[in-house]
């Protein structure tokens, strides 16, 4: 293999085990987990290199998927290519179609597993490479890419890094176990950050500061380093991450000379303006309609520390209003966000009717001060992810009981909050709308998304 990149040594454990699975035509199928940049998509790449000259005369095809073909089929081929002109074959290569690299008779295929992508009538010769697999349907790989080998018994690999307990990586990789317990033959790998950071100083000090920005019960830091899948859904936060939000310092009504504050605005659903609050059975609290919630923080840059560069976020204030129409909330905004609190930064829900509300902030407070946001699937799971790190890295504290409705009920909305999480490693949080609405919770996302405001500092020297 090339010499330019050296394999670490549990690459090579995983390589050997592979040659020897297509040399002897074993036919095996390996899952191999490894933490994010720990060389899986090194490994992949040397191992395609050294077969694709040891078939150069014999020929056949190796087949490799990814979830996508642009951009990871072609940062695969991009890899590759590089390795056989490291290995003194820049000659001896060829690309052909877009998605083929051919050296002598040997081929290497790159197809895309997206579900509309047309794969079927490919053979796999030699080796079969399903990349990032825990987000590839499993309909897909046993319809369409599975059978690939069937004619020839081919050897198949599956990398990637867990998701879910119903991926199709964590699928191969509960019947590679119960295969090992019963013949002995190892067919699963797994190595964690810790085994990468062994061999690699760099990446060890990389990791620690992440885990002390995510936490290590943030679903990527679990997943991407730590290795272990999630459970697919319940509670978004633990009893421990909620004891954790508690802060020591009082609600205030006004703030505090010469600090920063930043707000997150929910904006509730037009269509329920003027429909009232009602109580749900036997809850006695105003949990009927949605509600325009606006959360009010002061940052704290004195808790930046060498590993969390955010500043600290201290949740001092809250205002809820329920069945009042938007244009009847404008001024009440601008007064609170510009004239009592001066807010640095706010973020404003944009979705949908919330649009206009937005619209109008913006030209009221400037657009550098109002930052609107839409909800989508992808964008709602980056503010979920952002608000866990903020809560796991300790950063984020909420005031003390005061007895409030908006006390309690945001502390509710926290306790009832599920996610679930999707193949595509995004993920969903929300209340159960037969409990309730998550408008305090959403709120409190949008506030620490604002938090990213950070003071220009002066750059120069000081005069003597």
């Amino acid at each position: 293999m090339a010499t330019r990149y050296a394999l670490r040594p549990y690459q090579v454990e995983i390589g050997r085990r592979i040659l020897d699975s297509i040399i002897h035509h074993r036919g095996l199928a390996f899952s191999v987990e490894i933490a994010r940049q720990g060389g899986k998509n090194e490994l992949s790449a040397q191992m395609e290199m050294l077969l694709l000259t040891l078939f150069i005369q014999s020929g056949g095809n190796l087949v490799k998927a990814a979830p996508t073909f642009i951009p990871q089929c072609l940062i695969s081929m991009m890899r590759l290519k590089e390795r056989l002109n490291d290995a003194g074959f820049g000659g001896f290569w060829s690309s052909q179609a877009g998605y083929i690299i051919q050296v002598g008779q040997a081929r290497q295929l790159f197809f895309s597993a997206e579900n509309s992508a047309n794969v079927v009538g490919a053979t796999a010769h030699i080796l079969l490479e399903i990349d990032e697999a825990q987000d590839v349907e499993k309909e897909k790989y046993y319809k369409e890419f599975r059978p690939m080998g069937a004619s020839t018994n081919v050897t198949s690999v599956l990398y990637g890094t867990p998701w879910n307990a119903f991926s199709l990586l964590e699928e191969v990789k509960q019947t590679n176990l119960e295969l090992e317990r019963k013949d002995g033959i190892r067919r699963h790998f797994s190595f964690d950050w810790q085994e990468v950071a062994r061999y690699n100083p760099e990446y060890q000090r990389y990791v620690v500061a992440e885990r002390e920005r995510l936490g290590e019960d943030h679903p990527l830091f679990r997943t991407q380093y730590m290795l272990l899948p999630l459970q697919g859904g319940g509670g978004f936060l633990s009893v421990q991450q909620i004891a954790r939000m508690g802060g020591f310092h009082s609600r205030q009504a006004r703030p505090s000379l010469g600090k920063t504050y930043v707000a997150g605005v929910d904006i509730a659903g037009q269509g329920e303006e003027g429909e009232g609050i009602f109580s749900l059975p036997g809850t006695g609290s105003r949990r009927g309609r949605d509600s325009t919630v606006v959360t009010i923080a002061e940052l704290d840059f004195s808790a930046c520390e060498e590993f969390v560069r955010e500043p600290a976020v201290k949740v001092v204030e809250h205002y809820c209003w329920t069945g009042e129409s938007h244009a009847s909330l404008y001024a009440q905004l601008v007064d609170i966000l510009k004239s009592v609190w001066r807010c640095r930064r706010v973020v404003v829900d944009s979705t949908g009717l919330g649009e206009g509300v937005a619209s109008f902030l913006e030209k009221a407070l400037g657009a550098s001060v109002v930052a609107p946001f839409k909800f989508t699937a992808q964008s709602k799971s980056d503010l979920a992810y952002e608000l866990l790190a903020a809560v796991n890295s300790g950063r984020l504290k909420v005031y003390g009981s005061d007895g409030s409705f908006e006390y309690q009920e945001f502390w509710r909305q926290m306790e009832l909050a599920k996610a679930h999480y999707r193949p595509n490693k995004t993920m969903n949080f929300y209340v159960d709308p037969s409990q309730g609405h998550d408008d305090f919770m959403m709120s409190l996302a949008l506030v620490v998304k604002a938090s990213g405001y950070l003071p220009r500092v002066a750059v120069g020297r000081l005069r003597d």
